[in-house]
Parts: C-alpha cells; sequence; structure tokens
C-alpha cells in the first residue's frame, strides 16, 4: 500500500508539472529604424538663405523709409529738442503716433497696391515679378509727388543714366534716395520753423532772469514750464499733426 501512495504521488506531481505554465523569459522587441535622409546642403542654397534673411531683418526699414515716416519723425524730434523735455513724450508713443499716422497717409496707395498686384497675384493671373514690378508704380508716383528735380538730377548724374523724359522712367535706385533727401530737407525745414517761438520765449526768459540778478537759477529752469503751458494752450499737437498731413495733401 505504502508503494501504491508512492507511485500515486509521483504521477500526480508529474501532471501537476506538466499543467502548469512554465515561465519563460519574454523576448526583447525592438522598434524598427525610422530611415531619416538629410539631403546636403549646396553652397549656393546656404548663401541664399542668408541673403533672404538679412532682407527680411532690413525690410521693415526700407519701406519705412518709401513712406513720410521720415519726415514725421524729424518733425517730432526737433519739438521734443525745442519743448525742452528731453525724453517726454517717450520714444515708443512717438514712434507709434508716427506709425500710425504713416498708415492713414499711405492708405490711398496702399489699397491702389493691393488692386493692381495683390489681388492678381492671389488670383494666379501675374506672377511674383509682375506683382512687384506693378506695385512700385503707385508708389513711385507717391515718392515723385514730394521730390524736388534737385535731388532727382543729383542722384541721376551720380548714377551716370540719360536724363529721362519723364520722371516717372526713373528707376527706383534713383527715386528712393532722392524721396528721402527731400524728406529730411522738408522735415528740418518744418522743424526750425518750430523752433522760433520756444527760442522767443527762451530769450526773453534770459533777458528778465539776466536783468534782475537771478544768476543762480538757469533760465531753462523757468522757460521750460512757460514753454510747455504755451504749447498746451495752443493746442500745439493738434497744429502739428494738422500741418504735418496737410504738408502730404
Amino acid at each position: 500500500m505504502a508503494l501504491l501512495r508512492r507511485m500515486m504521488g509521483v504521477t500526480c506531481g508529474a501532471a501537476l508539472l506538466a499543467v502548469a505554465p512554465v515561465a519563460t523569459a519574454a523576448p526583447q522587441q525592438s522598434l524598427p529604424g525610422i530611415p531619416i535622409k538629410i539631403p546636403p546642403v549646396s553652397d549656393t542654397a546656404t548663401w541664399t538663405i542668408v541673403i533672404v534673411l538679412t532682407l527680411l531683418t532690413i525690410l521693415p526699414a526700407l519701406l519705412l523709409s518709401m513712406t513720410p515716416f521720415v519726415r514725421i519723425m524729424i518733425v517730432f524730434h526737433f519739438l521734443r529738442q525745442a519743448l525742452g523735455t528731453q525724453n517726454t513724450p517717450a520714444n515708443q508713443t512717438l514712434l507709434g503716433l508716427a506709425l500710425f499716422l504713416t498708415y492713414f497717409l499711405m492708405q490711398p496707395v496702399a489699397l491702389q497696391i493691393h488692386r493692381v498686384a495683390v489681388a492678381p497675384l492671389e488670383q494666379h493671373r501675374i506672377t511674383a515679378m509682375e506683382a512687384v514690378e506693378r506695385a512700385s508704380g503707385p508708389l513711385r508716383d507717391f515718392m515723385l509727388k514730394f521730390t524736388r528735380e534737385k535731388d532727382l538730377a543729383l542722384l541721376t548724374e551720380m548714377a551716370q543714366i540719360p536724363r529721362p523724359h519723364n520722371p516717372a522712367e526713373l528707376p527706383m535706385r534713383v527715386v528712393i534716395p532722392a524721396y528721402i533727401l527731400s524728406e529730411m530737407k522738408a522735415g528740418f525745414q518744418i522743424g526750425a520753423v518750430l523752433f522760433l517761438p520756444f527760442m522767443v520765449v527762451d530769450m526773453v526768459v534770459a533777458a528778465v532772469t539776466t536783468s534782475v540778478g537771478m544768476l543762480q537759477l538757469p533760465p531753462v529752469i523757468i522757460s521750460t514750464p512757460l514753454k510747455i503751458l504755451l504749447f498746451v494752450v495752443a493746442d500745439g499737437w493738434n497744429l502739428v499733426v494738422g500741418s504735418l498731413l496737410k504738408s502730404f495733401s
């Protein structure tokens, strides 16, 4: 009997081992490789990227130079110097006002450029180069309207090109710098006119303080509040901005 029980126990143990799952190590699965191919960059493509990024950096300055922004900023600078307020209004304030006035003045030109160049380009009726050529027409007409003949003659002579029969035939490399020179001259003229009344106030205050023997107090301390008061009473900002806008009409 004991032998029979021992044989039955061995048989049951073998059966349990056969039924029990055998723990085996799971095989390691590796992710499939993703092929990445980077095409070689030629020297021409590298220089093209550099040139495009450089143009994008200086593009805002180039566009602002072809707008009334130049004259407006010069006049604002002279006005602040004439008032004697070195940092008031702040540069950001004057820059924002100049940008909005530039947008106000250039909106008709921008609408014309959109009609003759941008809209046909969006409709795939013309190429990008044709759109640039069409857009330069309204911008050239605007700049030539406020450019002096003397500046055009100077740049035409320096460029060594024959004298055209019509100013519209001049290339943009002549029109743009001539327009900037004319705008700088106009800005300085307006700034000189703005300086005159404030200079009179400075002279009167200096003469009065000197005559009464008030030498310990600088005249600018007294004249600056008087100039600001005179500017506010005369509604100076309205007069200055109105004169600037009328100068482009």
